[in-house]
């Protein structure tokens, strides 16, 4: 059980955690605060294993309460601005950044980089697998999920790009998305999947993967940024 608490100054923000936490068997909400002073003699007298914590507060803002503990304890960034994404990769401590309005499954991701396994079925649909089929001209086609490097939309089809070979296939990015590991890839844009494995460089706002210049929409930013092993 992971003991946590929730440092934010609008009551709805704390209100939304609140209630996705609920959502999870192996988190404990142990208390909630409406600024970060009152929080740090709290985290110093009790054992908290995670902080949901705002960054623009009264008083001290979210990056000055994290130097302010000597030994803080895992923190997911919550914000309305993605300006800060960058800083938040100095911190050891942080472990995610979600840009508010939260929503539930880029919640649950995060909470996920904690502690995967203890994750209950209800709350996430585990998706280990690493193959699937595809229906392309009545046959069913064996794809090597650790192969696809991007997957394009195209109209009411979807270009599946492997290793190997293109793969034409009818369907929703909604539908493959969800068919996909989180921890190899991720919706950098409306129109594009990206196996996070794959990419050979970042600029600006696009990425290269293979020799093709994929787009990055300034809504998944952030999180592509916080997916990534940055050396710091």
């Amino acid at each position: 059980m992971l003991k946590c608490i929730i440092i934010d100054d609008e009551e709805m923000s704390r209100a939304i955690i609140e209630q996705y936490c609920s959502k999870l068997n192996h988190i404990q909400i142990v208390n909630q605060f409406n600024n970060a002073l009152d929080a740090i003699q709290f985290i110093n007298n009790n054992k908290i294993d995670l902080v949901f914590l705002d960054i623009h507060m009264p008083e001290l803002n979210g990056f000055d309460f994290i130097d302010s503990l000597n030994n803080p304890p895992n923190i997911i960034l919550t914000t309305s601005d993605s300006e800060f994404a960058l800083n938040a990769f100095e911190y050891k401590c942080i472990v995610d950044y979600l840009v508010k309005p939260i929503k539930l499954p880029r919640f649950i991701k995060a909470v996920t980089k904690i502690d995967t396994p203890k994750i209950t079925p209800q709350s996430v649909n585990n998706r280990e697998a690493h193959e699937m089929y595809v229906n392309i001209d009545r046959r069913l086609v064996k794809i090597h999920i650790p192969d696809i490097y991007l997957i394009e939309a195209k109209g009411d089809y979807i270009n599946i790009k492997t290793e190997t070979k293109n793969h034409i296939v009818h369907t929703t990015m909604k539908k493959i998305e969800d068919k996909l590991p989180d921890n190899l890839f991720l919706k950098i844009h409306r129109s594009f999947i990206i196996n996070i494995k794959k990419i050979v460089d970042i600029e600006d706002n696009s990425v290269l993967i293979k020799k093709e210049v994929i787009p990055v929409s300034r809504s998944n930013r952030s999180e592509l940024m916080s997916r990534l092993n940055l050396l710091k």
